[in-house]
């Protein structure tokens, strides 16, 4: 509106008669979309943690039947300094999405006041422009560190820049250099992602002075919200109908009507 009351008084003052406003805005999508103007958004130190899955996957050879277990990496990103957590997982379920985000902000020595995750629903129920329906579990959690969950826009990746830039680097020089590598158990593979996710991190810019590491430590970690003293308890709930032997089955435990467990 600004720009095209501008341009108006220009045209008038030349003699020119001016684009209509519907007119306008149609040319400057046009020439927007031709010249992909973007806006640059400058983050603050400690404000923002971006959270995302990386779209490529790892394997766990299981030594007792020789099968190869795919493995999801999440990735974490503290948006001002773009310093990098990453963790395998053997499913993308509620509980590991939980528990990423309870061992990145552990990995960072806090937390920022502000989540920024993709639309999935293990943390996103509902984004529509008049309302926002988190998870209830990743709400209770985000809750209790003190931090609000404000998604990234539909379809729109830029919202959360930082992470994805991060996944990539994590894909190309974390998971990548490892893929001829065989790795029997899930801690064996997380400890070959940490040290690469560590080279990452210590690795100077290219376009800026010092590392992810260098400013995340000089403006951010003082700067992040202390954790609390314990961890948050993930619980996870399971709807069952009570069949008529009264016994309900959770993982590897039998539960009586009467509520007291027996491990099979």
């Amino acid at each position: 509106m600004l720009l095209w009351s501008e341009y108006c008084e220009d045209a008038i003052s030349e003699g020119r008669e001016p684009y209509q406003y519907s007119a306008f805005c149609h040319r400057f999508r046009s020439w927007a979309k031709a010249n992909q103007v973007v806006m640059h958004i400058e983050r603050r130190p400690a404000e923002q943690m971006m959270v995302d899955w990386a779209g490529g996957t790892m394997e766990v050879l299981d030594r007792d039947t020789g099968e190869l277990v795919k493995v999801y990496v999440f990735v974490a990103c503290l948006a001002y300094s773009s310093y990098l957590f990453a963790e395998g997982f053997y499913r993308m379920d509620q509980e590991a999405w939980l528990t990423a985000h309870i061992h990145a902000f552990e990995d960072f020595k806090g937390l920022t006041p502000i989540l920024v995750p993709d639309n999935l629903k293990t943390g996103i129920v509902k984004n529509g422009l008049d309302e926002l329906i988190v998870n209830e579990s990743y709400r209770r959690l985000t809750e209790y560190y003190g931090c609000v969950v404000v998604p990234a826009r539909i379809r729109k990746p830029r919202d959360k820049a930082a992470v994805e830039g991060g996944v990539g680097l994590i894909t190309r020089q974390a998971m990548a250099p490892l893929r001829n590598r065989t790795f029997f158990s899930l801690n064996e593979l997380n400890e070959a992602l940490a040290e690469k996710v560590t080279e990452i991190n210590s690795r100077p810019f290219q376009k800026r002075n010092g590392s992810r590491e260098s400013i995340y430590f000089e403006y951010e970690r003082d700067a992040l919200i202390p954790l609390p003293r314990q961890r948050f308890e993930i619980y996870v709930v399971k709807t069952a109908t009570v069949p008529y032997n009264y016994h309900i089955k959770w993982k590897a435990f039998h539960f009586m009507w009467n509520g007291k467990p027996e491990r099979t």
